[in-house]
């Protein structure tokens, strides 16, 4: 069953690919509008060692980075698990998208890391907040690697469901609902705030 709510969410991380990708899979799952978007300049993946990630723009999908990766060292892709992640991105939207380069209204951001969330709250003050629309800021400290992806996941669908379930009080039970959820779960830490579009 759907969750009653018009709320949109976004959730983010760096490169959209697999934090808030896992989140946008467990909120999309639960029936919940949610898009994504990554901050980063560019999408960056593991290479074949530290020094030599693979690099692609947003917008290239996640087909083609499925397709090359694949061809390039199917073992090490698969041991790794990045051909499961963008398997289960391309099944979920085309390509991955930059927050920047877009310029749609949420009610509620959640952000995946703290750097995340220091450039959405940068890219608001220059659109210069005109709208005066309110949005809930979020920002959920999540290890960039697949288990604590899928964990992060789950504790962002309980956030959001609590979020969804204060209605027209959102504003005023915010706090009380992020302190409650930090609480629940202490091994994320989380940064909240109220900003404009």
């Amino acid at each position: 069953m759907a969750p009653n709510t018009n709320l949109k969410i976004s959730v983010i991380c760096a490169s959209n690919q697999n934090r808030s990708m896992e989140a946008h899979n467990v909120l999309k799952n639960a029936g919940y509008e949610v898009q994504s978007f990554g901050t980063g300049s560019a999408v960056r993946l593991p290479g074949p060692s530290i020094d030599k990630p693979n690099i692609y723009q947003f917008g290239y999908s996640y087909d083609n980075i499925y397709n090359e990766l694949e061809a390039q060292d199917a073992r090490l892709y698969t041991a790794n698990g990045l051909l499961k992640m963008l398997d289960r991105n391309r099944r979920i939207k085309t390509a991955p998208e930059r927050w920047q380069d877009q310029r749609n209204t949420f009610d509620i951001v959640i952000t995946c890391e703290e750097r995340c969330f220091d450039a959405v709250c940068e890219d608001l003050f220059r659109r210069g907040e005109k709208q005066n629309y309110p949005v809930f800021l979020i920002n959920v400290d999540i290890k960039d690697n697949h288990e604590e992806a899928s964990v992060g996941g789950k504790a962002i669908l309980a956030l959001v469901e609590k979020l969804t379930d204060a209605g027209d009080d959102l504003e005023e039970k915010f706090t009380d609902i992020m302190t409650e959820w930090q609480t629940k779960y202490p091994k994320l830490p989380v940064l909240f705030t109220i900003h404009y579009f």
